[in-house]
């Protein structure tokens, strides 16, 4: 399990939060200080910082443009109750990996860990070439996909779609984070559109065959098991 830092000011939502992680396992050490925290980040080695944006003397930001400046690429998770495009930009700028916007459902929280834990595992053993999950793989290079053998004709969308899902084995993938990784968009366009793609996939890498490897979680996601 990881060993991870919270900065957040808010005494209530900052127990909530570690109490939630540390009962996943994780060993979580919390700060209401940004300029106590930077001080533990130079000094403690960490798996995730998880920041608030807005606290008193060193903000979030700050403390993470501090840590980049210094040559720190722990993985960063900024959080804030602002939700605008710009303050979204500014922090994926400033060097953060992924950004969520409060008020937030802990089991998204949980999500968004567990891929910034698999990905900084992913980037200390090397990114392959290629995704394999039992009988389906995806050659990352030439774009192609098969299942048993056989090629199944992605399009770009559905491509980076299976990627994304494989990439994230056995982990909830939120519609939310589908549309900001997959479409780039850090809104909801109240469309189907994550719905519709999902169902084209399955029709083609789901369908044909025996086993299912997509699981629709109704009201929170999907989880891809091979």
């Amino acid at each position: 399990m990881a060993r991870i830092l919270l900065l957040e000011d808010d005494a209530q939502l900052c127990k909530w939060v570690a109490k939630g992680l540390g009962e996943k396992g994780h060993t979580v050490d919390t700060f209401f200080s940004g300029a106590h925290a930077l001080t533990a980040a130079t000094q403690e080695t960490y798996d995730l910082l998880i920041l608030d944006r807005m606290v008193p003397d060193v903000d979030g930001l700050k403390l993470l443009k501090t840590l980049r400046a210094m040559g720190d690429k722990t993985a960063v998770l900024l959080v804030t109750a602002l939700s605008g495009a710009d303050e979204r930009v500014e922090g994926f700028e400033a060097g953060c990996d992924d950004y969520m916007v409060k008020p937030f459902a802990f089991i998204e929280l949980l999500a968004r860990v567990g891929m910034l834990l698999g990905r900084s595992s992913e980037k200390a053993s090397g990114t392959a070439a290629r995704l394999a999950a039992g009988e389906l793989s995806i050659d990352l290079l030439s774009r192609e996909c098969f299942r048993q053998g056989q090629k199944i004709r992605l399009t770009s969308t559905e491509f980076k779609l299976l990627e994304y899902l494989m990439g994230n084995p056995k982990r909830l993938v939120t519609r939310t984070m589908l549309l900001e990784k997959v479409w780039g968009l850090n809104f909801d366009p109240t469309t189907s559109v994550v719905e519709t793609h999902i169902s084209r996939l399955r029709s083609k890498i789901d369908n044909p065959f025996e086993h299912k490897m997509i699981e629709t979680l109704r009201g929170d996601g999907y989880v891809f098991d091979a």
